[in-house]
C-alpha cells in the first residue's frame, strides 16, 4: 500500500492524497472541525443548516449549476454534519478532478446565502426534522444523546429545531463560515488515481488566501449526566437505548472498549442479538455501538421490541451486558477482532473508504495514523483488557431513551 502524502499550503489549507494504483476513479472531500457541538444553544441546527446553504448558489454558481456541474461528468457531490464534523465529498472520474476540486472549494469559500434560498431552505429542514420525528428507531438516538448530555452542544440535535432555525439569520451563516471554513481549518483529501503536486497546485488555485489567524472555535467539554427521557407516544414497537460513558478516540482503552461492544451486540452472532432475540423472543433488532469523541465517548445498545415485552428486554440487556464484562471468552474477542479489523481493511480497499479514513485521521489525530497501527492495537486487546473496559463503562448509571406506550425505567411493578 503506497503511503498518503500530506502537505499545508501557504494559505495553511491541508492537503492530503492517497494514490492508489489500478484505478480511474477519485474521492475528495472537504472536511471542517465543526459541528453542531460547538453552536450557541439559541441558534442550535447552524452547521447543519450551513451545510445546507452552500448548496443553494455560491457567487460563481446557482444551485442548478453546482448540480449540473458535476453531473455532467457523472460525478456525485453530498455533504453531510455531525456533531463535531461537517463532510463535502464527491466522486468523479481522476481527470475531472480539478473541477470537482474547485466546486467544493466554491462552496464552502464563495457561497451567497441569499434571504429568499434561506426561508426556503429553513422549510427543507423543518421537513427533514418532521420525517427524524415521524422515525421513531431514528429519533430515539438525539432523545438518548440528550439524555447522556443535557444542556450540551453533544446533547442537542444536528436538526435543530423549530424556534431554534426561526432564529438563524444571514449574518449568522455568514460569521459561522468566517470562524469555522478558514481554509487553515480545512483538509482537502483525495484518494484514488491522483498526482499530490498536481493536487496542490489545483488546490492553491481554488481556494483563497488565508485571511490572518482564526482562533479556534471551542465547543462545550463533553460531561456525561446521565438522565431518562421518556416519549409516551403509541408506537407498535416501543424503542428502547441505554448509553454509557465511554472511552474517547485518544483514551488508550477505546480499542478494548470497542471490542468489547462487538462482542456484546455487533453482529448476529453477539451476546445480546443471540439471547435477547433468538432465545427469548424478547425484541426484533437489537445491537450495540460505541460513539467516540476527542473528549469522551457513548456505549449505546438500542432494541425495537413489543411494547408489553419492554420491561424484560431491558432487564435481559442489562444482565447481558453485565454477564459480558464478567465472562467474555476467548472466542468472542476473537470474533469480534475480526469484525473490527475487517470493516477497517476492507474500506480501504475503495477510493471513497480510504478518502474517509485519511479525513478522520487528519481531524482527530491531526497525523495520518497506518492502518497497521490501528491493527497491532486491536490485536494486542486481551480477554482481561476487554472484561475491563466493559466493567469500567458499566460502572455507572446509564442515560436511557424510550418511545412508546410502555412502562418507563424504573417502574414498579403494579
Amino acid at each position: 500500500m503506497i503511503a498518503p502524502v500530506v502537505s499545508t499550503l501557504p494559505n495553511g489549507l491541508t492537503v492530503a492524497s492517497w494514490a492508489m494504483p489500478g484505478v480511474e476513479t477519485v474521492a475528495l472531500s472537504i472536511s471542517a472541525d465543526t459541528g453542531s457541538r460547538f453552536e450557541a444553544a439559541p441558534v442550535n441546527g447552524l452547521a447543519h443548516l450551513f451545510e445546507h446553504m452552500v448548496f443553494k448558489g455560491t457567487h460563481r454558481r446557482s444551485a442548478r449549476e453546482i448540480a449540473e456541474q458535476m453531473e455532467d461528468v457523472g460525478g456525485q457531490l453530498n455533504a453531510w454534519t455531525s456533531r463535531d464534523a461537517t463532510m463535502f465529498h464527491a466522486r468523479l472520474l481522476a481527470k475531472d478532478l480539478p473541477l470537482g476540486v474547485d466546486l467544493v472549494a466554491d462552496l464552502v469559500s464563495n457561497p451567497r446565502f441569499d434571504e429568499g434560498d434561506l426561508a426556503r431552505e429553513k422549510e427543507v429542514v423543518l421537513q427533514e426534522l418532521g420525517e427524524a420525528r415521524d422515525t421513531p428507531d431514528d429519533i430515539v438516538f438525539d432523545h438518548l444523546q440528550e439524555a447522556a448530555y443535557p444542556d450540551q452542544g453533544l446533547g442537542r440535535s444536528i436538526l435543530g429545531d423549530e424556534a431554534t432555525l426561526a432564529r438563524i439569520s444571514r449574518d449568522d451563516l455568514v460569521q459561522w463560515q468566517a470562524a469555522h471554513y478558514a481554509p487553515q481549518r480545512l483538509a482537502l483529501v483525495v484518494a484514488g488515481k491522483v498526482d499530490h503536486a498536481a493536487l496542490c497546485r489545483i488546490a492553491e488555485a481554488a481556494f483563497p488566501a488565508a485571511a490572518g489567524d482564526v482562533a479556534a472555535p471551542a465547543g462545550d467539554a463533553a460531561r456525561f449526566a446521565p438522565t431518562t427521557r421518556h416519549d409516551k407516544r403509541r408506537i407498535e414497537q416501543a424503542q428502547l437505548t441505554a448509553g454509557w460513558a465511554a472511552p474517547g478516540h485518544h483514551d488508550a482503552a477505546q480499542d478494548a472498549a470497542l471490542l468489547f461492544t462487538l462482542a456484546a451486540g455487533g453482529g448476529m452472532s453477539s451476546r445480546l442479538f443471540q439471547q435477547v432475540r433468538e432465545e427469548r423472543g424478547l425484541a426484533y433488532a437489537v445491537s450495540a455501538a460505541l460513539q467516540p469523541y476527542v473528549d469522551g465517548g457513548l456505549m449505546s445498545v438500542h432494541a425495537a421490541t413489543d411494547p408489553a415485552n419492554a420491561a424484560a428486554a431491558r432487564d435481559l440487556i442489562d444482565t447481558v451486558l453485565a454477564q459480558t464484562a464478567s465472562g467474555l471468552e476467548q472466542a468472542e474477542l476473537d470474533r469480534a477482532r475480526a469484525q473490527a479489523l475487517a470493516g477497517l481493511l476492507m474500506a480501504l480497499e475503495a477510493p471513497q473508504g480510504a478518502a474517509d479514513y485519511l479525513a478522520r485521521s487528519l481531524l482527530v489525530h491531526r497525523r495520518f495514523v497506518p492502518p497497521a497501527e490501528i491493527v497491532a492495537r486491536i490485536e494486542a486487546v486481551t480477554v482481561a483488557d476487554a472484561r475491563a473496559a466493559g466493567a469500567a463503562m458499566l460502572a455507572h448509571t446509564p442515560a436511557r431513551a424510550e418511545i412508546g406506550k410502555h412502562k418507563p425505567a424504573g417502574s414498579r411493578p403494579a
